[in-house]
């Protein structure tokens, strides 16, 4: 078996991620979503995500493109591109699927998936998370996932650009 191909497949359109959890629903899997830009993946991101993992059977994470990510965090990122960032998030057994989105908050793609779990990193509160409404009135819930003190990709770029 082609394992890059393998973990390609993790890296879905939404109409694909739509059948996935169809077929994951019919057997009874719980579904968790969590989004970010995920630019230079670092220890931080690998806990995070594994404990939203853990919280059900299948971890769906969206992922801004390049240009979501520009207009959040400015013209010089992302410092790696989406089909890069894509791939590392797929080859974390971990994640079920990662679908790329480029409006400014997953909120379509929430609404669309209906997650059991909506997971968000510690600089939110629950009722601060985007989509947060829209998991509750489905039955679902909405966690908050602590950081893991000093890491972040922010702090990762302006070390590397002082050493530079």
């Amino acid at each position: 078996m082609d394992k890059l191909q393998v973990l390609r497949n993790k890296i879905v359109t939404v109409d694909d991620l739509l059948r996935r959890i169809h077929t994951w629903r019919f057997a009874n899997d719980t579904i968790v979503f969590t989004n970010g830009c995920f630019d230079i993946i670092h220890r931080g991101h690998i806990e995070y995500l594994a404990q939203a993992a853990s919280l059900g059977n299948r971890l769906v994470v969206g992922l801004n493109t390049d240009s979501s990510v520009a207009a959040l965090k400015g013209p010089n990122r992302p410092v790696t591109d989406e089909q890069s960032r894509a791939e590392v998030l797929a080859a974390f057994g971990f994640v079920d699927a990662v679908i790329l989105f480029s409006e400014d908050t997953p909120l379509n793609l929430i609404t669309a998936i209906k997650p059991d779990f909506l997971v968000k990193g510690g600089d939110y509160t629950p009722d601060t998370i985007v989509g947060a409404d829209v998991v509750r009135n489905n039955g679902g819930s909405v966690q908050v996932i602590s950081f893991v003190t000093g890491f972040s990709s922010s702090s990762i770029i302006n070390k590397i650009v002082s050493l530079g």
